[in-house]
């Protein structure tokens, strides 16, 4: 059986992939809690390695915690987002390979992406952070050993007057290899 590229659910999908861009200016409109937990439940229902789920996700909002994640991220556009998931690793949970790989990272990665993707469903712009004070900002959080903070994701519905960066991607030729 052949996948149909045509099916409105691949078109819907791929015009999905296509809109979500590392989105830097936000609206002042605060996202609510159940827009929040709907983001968060894409990522929740990730796959992970062995099915460990080895993340936590802590919600941030609020004046302190804008404070907090600037001085963890120290960049003025932070500053304009309503909300911040802080997406952590569990490293007691997460499954690792016989050489001893940490499959954490892979596993926070796909529900981050996830949660990428059901913020652009819902109208919502979002970032990957990753450069940030990790210390910095496990101290703020309280997190105890061994739970890692992988990334902050700025949340928040996107400044309409923002320019989007066109897409820049290699071409297949350079990325793909079709046998040995």
């Amino acid at each position: 059986m052949s996948a149909d590229t045509t099916t409105p659910a691949y078109q819907d999908f791929m015009q999905l992939v296509a809109g979500r861009h590392a989105c830097r200016t936000f609206t002042n409109k605060d996202v609510s809690k159940e827009i929040l937990s709907q983001v968060i439940e894409a990522a929740r229902l990730a796959p992970s390695a062995k099915n460990k789920q080895p993340w936590q996700f802590i919600v941030l909002s609020g004046d302190d915690d804008r404070a907090a994640i600037y001085r963890a991220y120290d960049r003025k556009w932070i500053m304009s987002a309503p909300a911040y998931i802080v997406i952590c690793a569990d490293h007691a949970q997460s499954w690792r390979r016989a050489d001893g790989k940490d499959h954490a990272d892979i596993d926070l990665a796909i529900a981050g992406e996830h949660m990428a993707l059901a913020a652009t469903a819902l109208g919502l712009g979002s970032c990957w952070v990753c450069n940030f004070n990790v210390m910095e900002l496990s101290s703020y959080l309280g997190l105890p050993e061994g739970i890692e903070a992988v990334a902050i994701f700025p949340v928040g519905y996107p400044d309409p007057s923002a320019q989007i960066p066109a897409k820049n991607r290699k071409a297949p030729e350079e990325i793909v290899r079709w046998g040995k």
